[in-house]
């Protein structure tokens, strides 16, 4: 395989580790699927704690360093020792933070939270892919039924799509996990999966996914990494990217690309007379 050139940032990595994952052989395809969910952990984890991390050896970690484009393990640590910073701390922490600020007055969070919301939708407007959005929206417009899948962070989203299509008389089912009963053996063929999950991302999330992928169900994913695991499934990706405020992130965004999804399939079902 053709080395590639050294990535001088993290998202010149990730974008790369996206290029070469699907043409890996099983053992650098691990490392790969490891690191993608994993990228914290490189700036301080050892060669031999990463490798034993992923289930590898660690010749073939230091394989796949070199095919990303690196000399060996200790270059690409480098580049994430560079970059490294705690991103999404405990609320303790992140609460300390906004107090740091100097300004915690409900009226200036307000204001935060309100500037941050609009960036994210500016942010949105202009990054979101047009032609996945539209291939989205045809595929689960002609769906039997839809699932929606989407814990922890990604639960309000998907409650509230529940709710739309339910208002909107689209078939759909959401998964909620309560009563930690596992519905996966709903998902019959032809069905269509919403998945939606964000950094770091709900381990229950990406089970249920790669189970349905395996059953040959198309998978339509709403996610906010690059890197995100849900990538290496046959899918189609929306990104959406949240500007966060103090390290709390809302969800303006991911919220207005899911009432755009359900809104558009339900014009696509209900054609103007």
């Amino acid at each position: 395989m053709k080395k590639l050139n050294v990535p001088t940032s993290v998202e010149e990595f990730q974008l790369k580790l996206i290029q070469i994952t699907d043409a890996l052989p099983k053992r650098l395809r691990q490392c790969a699927d490891y690191v993608a969910t994993h990228t914290d952990t490189i700036a301080l984890a050892t060669v031999a704690d990463l490798a034993q991390a992923a289930g590898v050896q660690p010749s073939a970690l230091m394989r796949f360093c070199q095919l990303m484009g690196f000399s060996g393990y200790s270059q690409m640590q480098r580049l994430f020792r560079e970059d490294f910073q705690p991103r999404w701390p405990d609320y303790a922490t992140r609460l300390e933070t906004l107090r740091s600020s100097g300004d915690e007055t409900a009226t200036a969070l307000l204001a935060e939270f309100v500037e941050a919301g609009r960036l994210s939708l500016v942010n949105l407007a202009n990054s979101i892919d047009s032609v996945a959005l539209e291939q989205a929206v045809s595929i689960l417009a002609e769906a039997p039924m839809i699932h929606i899948i989407g814990f922890g962070r990604a639960f309000p989203v998907s409650a509230f799509l529940s709710y739309t299509f339910e208002k909107m008389d689209i078939p759909a089912m959401l998964h909620d996990k309560v009563g930690n009963i596992d519905h996966r053996h709903a998902v019959r063929a032809g069905d269509v999966l919403i998945v939606i999950t964000f950094a770091p991302f709900t381990e229950e999330t990406l089970e249920l996914a790669t189970f349905a992928s395996e059953k040959g169900n198309q998978i339509v994913t709403i996610t906010d990494a690059l890197s995100s695991p849900l990538r290496h499934l046959e899918s189609v990706a929306l990104t959406v990217n949240e500007v966060d405020v103090g390290a709390f992130r809302a969800l303006t965004a991911p919220l207005a690309l899911a009432m755009t999804l359900a809104v558009a399939i339900g014009t696509y079902q209900s054609p103007p007379s």
